[in-house]
């Protein structure tokens, strides 16, 4: 038994995610300075957003609207009344000394995403970068830092989940699934590259079969979703070490460096009291009027988790192709634009979702969108129905489809000029397995004795002579007809 398969049997893994979510709004959470990404430090900054004595903050009214419509998204209550609280603490990236969050009274609460329970969402703004300078003037670990102030004041929505996960895999897979939702509302661009969607993990263990929680540890910022699982699984091995050695987990907050897959201190855990938060007095309280709600539920699109049923049930499509096209929604969009522009010989779905899920992906990389290869949806479409019909193989198919990718055209003008059209009808190929049989009579002789493994070698040598363009099956069905079987 591998070391992981005793953690499994030994302990269970306990997993919270704290997501922070970058609002695709105009301007920050509490000014007008329009949000930024990319330009010259400190060049997207006021009085407020620098925290300069008499300034006063106003909320985002979008922002609010964004929260409203996640909070709808995932099934919260939406507070009619909520607040914004000062949190205090002293760090160079906060010019205020306090960052303006929701405390005890946020604007959504509760929820399920999937299997995984929402606890709250609240709106908060974010703090400024913080870039680590050396000697040189070159970028450096530890010689000096300094402050853009462009990302301070960015509006945020933190989405904190129940402790529901017990794996690193699934936790990647579950944020997918909500960035997939997030992306779907447009209330942020996702980008986790650019810090518009962060992680922090939750994690604790406890001996299988306990229901009490063990100490947890938080993992913070991290931006991939193959840099969370791999750190949940550096620290899960952490923990693991320390309590089988007799020792115990200390409360505190952690970094994950994904090259050496080193995890450090960064602080003891604070708890709420340590950031002795009290009402922002510069905010009135949000009140939620029934047009906000009203504006926030006109605006809702259909979900993934919505699209997915509707795969299934009025497409046919099974479960894991219809979960794959909603929660990649470009490769959804892109399964639907080419099923709307099926012709008389229309292409069933879920072949065509086999096609645009396995064998375009393979050809255009997992993270492309297809929308912007060279591959037109009614060309791809055309391409399925064709093999449904048999006027080409599989394998000819195949070909078809890296002409396409490598420069686009008509699905039927590429198979008429490469040849590649099936073998038609038994009449053409009945010759061809017949002469196969007849220069494999041993092989024929082994296949009237009952024993159906050799038949590949007809198939073979069929295909050969058919340069791959006969339908495997048709060959087997002549196979057994001219043999008797």
């Amino acid at each position: 038994m591998s070391a992981t398969d005793t953690t499994a049997t030994e302990y269970e893994t306990v997993i919270g995610l704290e997501i922070h979510v970058q609002l695709a709004t105009n301007t920050k959470m509490f000014c007008g300075c329009a949000l930024s990404f990319g330009e010259p430090p400190n060049t997207r900054t006021c009085p407020v957003c620098l925290g300069l004595p008499g300034a006063l903050p106003v909320a985002n009214a979008e922002a609010i609207h964004y929260g409203l419509m996640m909070g709808m998204a995932l099934g919260s209550t939406l507070a009619p009344r909520s607040i914004f609280h000062r949190k205090n603490y002293f760090y160079p990236d906060s010019p205020k000394g306090y960052q303006i969050s929701q405390y005890d009274e946020p604007l959504c609460l509760g929820g399920q995403l999937g299997d995984v329970r929402i606890h709250r969402v609240h709106l908060e703004e974010d703090a400024a970068k913080l870039v680590h300078v050396g000697a040189s003037g070159r970028l450096h670990a530890s010689d000096a830092s300094i402050v853009d102030f462009n990302r301070c004041g960015t509006p945020l929505a933190e989405i904190v989940t129940e402790p529901d996960l017990r794996d690193a895999s699934t936790a990647a897979e579950w944020l997918r699934m909500l960035r997939a939702t997030l992306r779907t509302l447009g209330v942020s661009d996702v980008n986790m590259e650019e810090g518009s969607l962060r992680c922090d993990a939750n994690i604790s263990i406890r001996p299988v079969g306990s229901t009490e929680l063990g100490t947890k540890t938080e993992l913070k910022n991290m931006n991939s979703f193959r840099y969370i699982e791999r750190g949940i699984r550096a620290e899960v091995a952490r923990q693991t070490a320390i309590v089988r050695a007799g020792g115990q987990v200390e409360q505190e907050t952690l970094h994950f460096d994904p090259r050496t897959e080193a995890i450090t201190s960064l602080r003891s855990k604070e708890e709420a009291h340590d950031y002795r938060y009290f009402p922002e007095p510069d905010l009135s309280p949000v009140a939620i009027t029934p047009d906000m709600l009203e504006r926030a539920q006109a605006a809702l699109p259909e979900l993934p988790l919505a699209r997915a049923e509707r795969f299934e049930r009025d497409l046919g499509l099974s479960a894991d192709s219809a979960h794959l096209l909603a929660f990649r929604t470009e490769l959804g969009d892109f399964f639907e634009a080419a099923l709307g522009e099926n012709g008389s010989q229309a292409a069933e779905p879920q072949p065509l979702a086999n096609w645009v899920a396995n064998e375009l992906v393979a050809r255009l990389g997992t993270d492309a969108d297809p929308a912007a290869s060279n591959v037109a949806p009614g060309a791809l479409a055309r391409l399925v129905a064709m093999v449904g019909a048999k006027q080409v193989t599989q394998g000819g198919a195949r070909q078809v489809l890296d002409k396409l990718v490598a420069g686009g055209g008509d699905p039927d003008a590429i198979v008429a000029a490469e040849g590649l059209g099936a073998v038609g009808g038994s009449d053409e190929l009945a010759p061809i397995v017949e002469a196969a049989l007849a220069a494999n009579p041993d092989v024929a002789d082994r296949l009237r004795g009952g024993e159906m493994k050799p038949i590949g070698v007809i198939v073979g040598h069929v295909m050969r002579e058919t340069k791959g363009r006969a339908d495997g099956g048709e060959i087997t069905r002549l196979v057994r007809e001219q043999l008797g079987l």
